[in-house]
């Protein structure tokens, strides 16, 4: 494929980052760079890893691709491309698809893609149900591993008994069994989303050839107002207010008191108490199972776990619904509108037999989309922060026993050196000696949370190596906002200019002061009435979308989880600026056009 001038360095052009060596011994060797990388193009996927990635959480790199390339290459036969490959540079995740270009090879693979894809479409919501049962059985199996406590002694049943199996063989079969599960949710992740993708893509393709003006986002609006698991966590959170506000126990919620202090406050109100007591546990199993990140970091804790960013959303639609503000998200007008849209794009098309292709392509969309969407509560979200908690309980055996100085530290280690310190302390526990872990882990730990902390303060530039004459992958579009054309946008320095070009996610135009989050850590900050400006949106943070006037991310396409979630709260964004985040500062005064996609530093 003929290649522009290159405008990006090439993956062994980039140095490591002073202070950060012991980075280099963190992530397995196949996540490194080599000489044969420089003939490809990458690019950073700062949607779903926007932060350096410590050594254990590069699983959550490992598994979706594990499962990404085996549906596309050998499950369901992509005609035109395989999987994805991945490396990890200075702590973050760059990504390169492997396109397939040999017609013979596409050829070849299409009567196999077709077969095995009509009949997912065709079974849809019979297979679907089954995955619902499928995917809580699995979620049930990481709540229940049990992990052992290694007593002095055995359990004198392990005699009695007869069990003939002592504790340290179950410290190993119950880690394995936890890895085992990860690896297996993303499986299950990938079985319907590829095709999922695959009818959006399609259907997309086809607008395109029918209608080569019309727009990404006007494609994505045809399918917007369909309820999602995604969106009911923070449906739970406005009927938790509403009921404060009905049984009158809303003087609890105020803004300078704790989750703990406003529970410990309700529980003082009698009856009426109880029964919000009651409905909050409710709502909490499951709908707090919900990743205060995107799912790919251990330090992203659910709500259950952290219960502030829930209580500060409750407390703040308690006082909307004071001052009879409505809470609803405009799902009817959003039903209206893609009706509408699709009934005049509908009605240019030349011929019934268009419109009768149009008619099932569109239908495909909108049976497709709950799972598209539903998918990523019950894997990134509750499967991913169970799993890691139950991480964590290896960690406090780790440390108990001298391995580590904390149970947080074992997220210094990868899935491998785990494992090997498991075997370092089960053999340990057999002969009544110290683990040699006790010397070996504790510097090492020690050596790379610093070198995070150094990783933390660089700059990775958003794509490496030759960038393509043409991007035409609908994916990367629909996505992550790549083009060609925006390829060369992010190539130009972050300094220049007062404009900046992204995908319009969700349509409309306001003006306000922006507010820079480039974490989670941050957005406690944000004032209401602002410009939420940040590295990407998590879904989670669906309870400060009420308070923000619009939103602009550097990463992200038009059917990207943040654009469905802006379109679904009828609030204007604008995504896959490239360096939002570095050319913006907090109290600049911006115009957020996510019509045309056009993002003006005003001041």
């Amino acid at each position: 494929m003929e290649t522009r001038t290159r405008s990006f360095p090439l993956p062994s052009e980039v140095g490591p980052v002073p202070g950060a060596e012991a980075a280099d011994s963190m992530y397995p060797y196949f996540t490194k760079v080599g000489p044969e990388d420089d003939a490809r193009f990458w690019f950073y996927n700062g949607m779903h890893f926007p932060e350096p990635i410590p050594a254990f959480d590069a699983i959550t790199a490992e598994a979706p691709y594990i499962s990404l390339g085996a549906y596309n290459t050998r499950v369901f036969v992509i005609p035109t491309v395989k999987g994805i490959e991945h490396r990890i540079i200075n702590g973050r995740v760059y990504i390169s698809a492997i396109p397939i270009t040999d017609p013979a090879e596409i050829g070849a693979r299409v009567p196999h893609f077709e077969e095995r894809a009509f009949y997912y479409f065709g079974k849809w919501e019979e297979l679907y149900a089954q995955w619902n049962k499928k995917i809580k059985v699995l979620l049930a199996s990481i709540e229940s591993i049990e992990v052992p406590e290694l007593p002095e002694f055995e359990d004198k049943a392990v005699v009695f008994e007869g069990r003939g199996i002592a504790q340290n063989h179950y410290l190993i079969e119950r880690y394995n069994r936890a890895i085992e599960a990860y690896l297996l949710m993303w499986q299950y992740h990938f079985e319907f989303l590829v095709l999922g993708y695959g009818a959006y893509l399609t259907f997309f393709e086809f607008c395109k050839k029918a209608f080569p003006e019309i727009s990404v986002q006007m494609v994505a609006r045809m399918v917007a107002g369909v309820d999602t698991a995604m969106l009911r966590p923070d449906d739970e959170l406005k009927k938790l207010a509403a009921l404060a506000l009905e049984t009158g126990v809303d003087g609890s919620f105020t803004e300078n008191r704790s989750a703990a202090q406003i529970l410990a406050d309700v529980e003082t109100r009698g009856a009426a108490g109880a029964r919000w007591l009651a409905a909050f546990e409710e709502a909490r199993r499951p709908w707090f199972n919900i990743s205060t990140g995107d799912g790919f970091y251990h330090h992203h804790r659910n709500w259950n776990d952290d219960l502030a960013m829930p209580f500060s959303g409750m407390t703040r639609y308690i006082s909307e619904l004071r001052a009879g503000r409505t809470l609803e998200r405009p799902t009817a007008r959003l039903k209206q509108e893609r009706e509408q849209i699709a009934a005049e794009y509908r009605a240019l098309l030349p011929g019934d037999a268009e419109r009768a292709t149009f008619d099932q392509m569109l239908g495909l969309c909108h049976l497709v989309f709950p799972f598209v969407e539903d998918h990523k509560f019950y894997c990134e979200n509750w499967a991913a922060t169970s799993f890691f908690n139950k991480i964590r309980e290896f960690g406090t055996v780790l440390a108990r026993n001298g391995l580590l100085s904390d149970s947080e530290d074992i997220f210094q280690l990868n899935r491998y050196e785990v494992g090997m310190a498991l075997a370092d302390l089960a053999l340990s526990w057999a002969s009544g000696v110290p683990a040699k872990g006790t010397r070996h882990w504790p510097p090492i730990v020690a050596e790379r949370k610093a070198a995070l902390a150094k990783l933390a303060e660089w700059s990775p530039p958003p794509a490496l190596g030759p960038v393509p004459e043409n991007i035409q992958d609908p994916l990367l579009l629909m996505l992550w906002g790549i083009t060609s054309e925006q390829l060369q946008a992010w190539a130009a320095p972050p300094s220049e200019g007062s404009e900046l070009r992204g995908f319009g996610a969700s349509p409309g135009v306001v003006e306000g002061i922006a507010r820079v989050v480039r974490n989670i850590d941050e957005i406690a900050s944000v004032r209401e009435g602002e410009i939420l400006v940040c590295p990407v949106t998590a879904p989670s943070w669906a309870p400060i979308f009420g308070k923000i006037k619009a939103t602009v991310s550097d990463i992200g396409g038009a059917m990207s989880h943040a654009a469905i979630v802006a379109r679904e709260y009828g609030m204007p964004a604008v995504l896959g600026t490239g360096h939002a985040t570095k050319r913006i500062k907090t109290g600049q005064r911006l115009r957020v056009d996510g019509t045309s996609g056009v993002v003006t530093i005003l001041e």
